[in-house]
């Protein structure tokens, strides 16, 4: 079977995301001189590898049912054209769920010794749990607009908070500004894709968020988590930056929020939602990238 057809199912273009939010956690943990390399390679290996299997498990569950149909606008799904056997995406899942089991173990161990073992091996459990379940299963939470606060929980606060966890072994309640900030930013992700695919996600009754707003309203929806957003990181930069770099990265964060505003009005089709998914991805990746170059982090610091 062509490699091509897997890589598809795969999305590689998600991973920016998966990247961000562990990044953004080993930053946190690197601006308290409390980063492990160790720990941010498996984090990071561990984030991306959960990332395919939810989008493989997408691929599957909604061929399964049926919301792959003629009206859908993006990117051809690979189980539902024929590419790729349903059997063969079953095998595909089992390996890569084991995948992502192995990854975290390997996490967990090379993490603080004093970290609640149990207790994260739970959580663990609980992100594959909810990857598969978002479009598989016999009720995918999904298909009844939870999708976006499955993506907040696991994208924000756990993704950014719990990566910053196992480097400290300490809660900051201060992240949770650019945790909620970052787990926003990816339910916009998220609702790109969901407005894109109003008209084929009606006719196969998932009713996503944005299928129960409207095109309108879902736009509205989407610059408020935008806007709220940027709030959380305007008030988390002058805390952590000094005066001049969070300037520098205010006006960064005006000029990305203003751009993608502009894109937003501009999006009156499918088409230019689907362009704007990736765009917007990168974007996010590209914060996070920018905030660990302005950040002041000694050498000495990183273990």
């Amino acid at each position: 079977m062509a490699v091509r057809y897997w890589l598809q199912a795969a999305r590689p273009r998600t991973l920016p995301l998966a990247l961000a939010s562990t990044l953004c956690g080993g930053l946190l943990a690197a601006q308290q001189g409390k980063l492990h390399i160790i720990t941010l390679v498996l984090s990071i290996l561990t984030a991306a590898l959960l990332q395919i299997f939810s989008n493989l498990a997408n691929d599957y569950g909604d061929a399964v049912h049926g919301a792959d149909n003629r009206l859908r606008q993006g990117p051809e799904r690979m189980v539902a054209g024929g590419k790729i056997s349903r059997t063969a995406m079953q095998k595909a899942l089992l390996a890569c769920a084991i995948s992502c089991c192995l990854s975290g173990i390997l996490l967990l161990s090379a993490a603080r010794p004093d970290i609640r073992y149990t207790l994260w091996l739970l959580l663990g459990a609980s992100a594959v749990l909810a990857a598969f379940t978002y479009t598989a299963g016999i009720k995918p939470y999904g298909y009844h607009g939870f999708g976006e606060a499955a993506v907040l929980l696991f994208f924000g606060w756990l993704g950014v908070i719990g990566s910053e966890y196992l480097h400290t072994g300490r809660l900051n309640m201060l992240s949770f500004l650019p945790a909620t900030a970052l787990g926003l930013w990816c339910c916009m992700v998220l609702n790109l894709n969901n407005m894109r695919d109003i008209d084929s996600d009606t006719c196969a009754g998932k009713r996503t968020l944005a299928v129960r707003l409207g095109t309108a309203r879902a736009k509205l929806y989407h610059t408020a988590l935008l806007l709220i957003a940027a709030l959380c990181w305007s008030i988390w930069l002058p805390l952590v930056y000094t005066a001049g770099k969070q300037a520098v990265l205010q006006t960064v964060l005006l000029v990305f929020s203003t751009a993608h505003l502009f894109f937003l009005k501009k999006a009156s089709s499918p088409l230019l939602l689907n362009r704007m998914l990736p765009q917007w991805s990168f974007t996010v990746l590209t914060w996070v990238v920018l905030l660990w170059l302005a950040a002041d982090i000694p050498a000495d610091y990183i273990r």
